[in-house]
């Protein structure tokens, strides 16, 4: 039932840009670490660049355990599901990097998010992942479930935030600058953008 793909195009790049919410997976080599499982949303802060390549906005949260992982070892899952329409599955099994505020590349990169004001939401990170294995599936226990809208709390919550403040909040979390494991996370204080 499960297939091959040898890139992200057509058929799986539509409905991959379709979905309003995908999962992260991520884990770091100690054979007793925590493994990490996010849900990512809000329209527009996911993009693929090209046929392999994939990224999203890394936005202010309460930890960086994605960030964490992905500097120790690079490897991540991201997965999407129909919830709506035909069942599918599709995962992209690869290596990952997340691309911090004062990268060169930075610019480039948030230019693939044109449909999306990521100031109010605390950006810290564009997480780019370049695809090694690229799968889908039957899909056919996930349940139908509708799609309403995005939340807005998390933009009500850090639009209020500079960079100066968000450093000082990241600061006060456990799980930003060092992962649950003790993996250096996010590099603090947050440097300005280079936009």
């Amino acid at each position: 039932m499960g297939k091959t793909h040898e890139r992200i195009d057509g058929r799986l790049r539509s409905f991959i840009e379709a979905q309003p919410v995908f999962f992260t997976a991520t884990a770091p080599l100690a054979d007793d670490g925590t493994v990490n499982l996010s849900p990512k949303g809000l329209t527009g802060s996911l993009a693929v660049i090209d046929d392999l390549t994939v990224a999203y906005l890394d936005f202010a949260g309460s930890t960086s355990e994605t960030v964490a992982h992905l500097r120790e070892n690079g490897r991540i899952t991201l997965m999407w599901c129909a919830f709506q329409g035909p069942p599918n599955i599709v995962r992209v099994h690869g290596r990952g990097e997340p691309v911090f505020r004062d990268d060169p590349r930075w610019a480039e990169l948030l230019g693939h998010f044109p449909d999306i004001d990521p100031t109010p939401h605390g950006l810290r990170a564009i997480i780019v992942v370049k695809a090694e294995l690229v799968r889908d599936s039957c899909g056919y226990a996930v349940p139908f479930m509708s799609y309403d809208e995005d939340r807005d709390l998390h933009g009500k919550r850090f639009a209020r935030e500079d960079d100066a403040s968000l450093s000082a909040y990241f600061a006060k979390k456990e799980h930003i600058a060092q992962s649950i494991d003790g993996l250096p996370g996010l590099p603090l204080p947050l440097p300005p953008t280079t936009v």
